[in-house]
């Protein structure tokens, strides 16, 4: 059965809903109002994704073990950035089940998703190309001209309908011929695709980026820089140089950018009757209550407070 349909997000908490199979870890890096828009179309072999957005953000997302997921940018001058690496249009990553990894963009832009079953996608290649398609770690693949333009055109195709014209996507023949087109590209796209950077030095630095976001998931307060290379077992320079390439920033100003999203989250479910913006800060590592209203500002256009009482306003809304 197709199931398609378009989603709005205004809120980085819940973005992207329950449509991805995956769980994203999402912190805002600037001041700009993030704003995401998600098309997709579930058809009887694959899912597929549309995503745009309007805002930078940086994100750390962990795949589910169910599904193979292969990412892409949908725009010439793609922000794309996965694990330290810009992708260009045509650039195809395909994720290993239970994948861990960075994505982070500077600017708005769009890029596609599409999951298959891994049992599926290995006996659509061997059909296709008689070959065996290796799905056991995660690559980069850089397909020629040709092919990704076929699949990025259907990708594109398959979004705009499920925005503009979701009722001819009802009829059975379309969907069903739109897939068959989609496991042909994108068959024939990993098939040709030329692997890019398959090194053990670039493994191991993925490695430790994803160790270093587990040493923060411990520590919902402020860590000193040495303790968290202790915890991961790198050097200072060696984080700094990696964090600088995958999140743009450096260790400890991330964790801080970290620790205001999770602050802001964790206002936004408080009840303000009950909870005191200093007491939320000061759990989230911030000792001094008007410093981190300041900073709190900058990034998200509001103080704190104001995020606080929203929640009473929306619960006074629906009362």
């Amino acid at each position: 059965m197709t199931r398609f349909g378009s989603a709005a997000f205004t809120d980085p908490d819940n973005f992207p809903g329950g449509l991805i199979d995956a769980r994203f870890g999402l912190a805002v890096t600037d001041c700009v109002a993030f704003s995401s828009e998600v098309s997709w179309i579930r058809l009887p072999c694959l899912r597929l994704f549309v995503i745009e957005e309007k805002a930078p953000r940086v994100a750390f997302i962990t795949l589910s073990h169910s599904s193979l997921f292969v990412s892409f940018p949908l725009a010439d001058n793609s922000s794309l950035i996965w694990n330290g690496l810009r992708l260009n249009l045509g650039d195809l990553v395909l994720h290993a089940p239970g994948d861990r990894f960075h994505q982070r963009t500077m600017v708005g832009t769009r890029w596609g998703l599409i999951l298959i079953s891994p049992n599926n996608l290995k006996g659509y290649v061997r059909t296709l190309l008689e070959v065996d398609l290796p799905t056991g770690s995660t690559q980069l693949l850089r397909p020629s001209a040709r092919s990704s333009a076929a699949l990025l055109r259907l990708q594109s195709k398959a979004g705009r309908l499920a925005r503009t014209k979701p009722g001819l996507l009802a009829r059975r023949e379309v969907s069903r011929a739109l897939e068959q087109e989609l496991i042909h590209a994108l068959v024939t796209a990993l098939g040709n695709g030329q692997p890019v950077l398959r090194t053990d030095a670039w493994r191991r630095r993925a490695e430790i980026m994803v160790r270093f976001e587990d040493a923060l998931a411990a520590h919902d307060h402020s860590q000193s820089l040495p303790a968290l290379c202790a915890a991961i077992g790198v050097p200072a320079r060696t984080l700094r140089a990696y964090c600088a390439a995958y999140l743009g920033c450096s260790p400890l100003e991330y964790a801080k950018l970290r620790r205001l999203n999770l602050a802001r989250l964790t206002l936004l479910k408080a009840d303000p009757n009950a909870t005191s913006v200093a007491e939320v800060a000061r759990s989230h590592g911030f000792s001094q209550p008007g410093r981190f209203a300041g900073v709190y500002r900058r990034l998200f256009g509001e103080v704190p407070l104001a995020t606080l009482r929203r929640r009473k306003s929306i619960s006074a809304e629906f009362a």
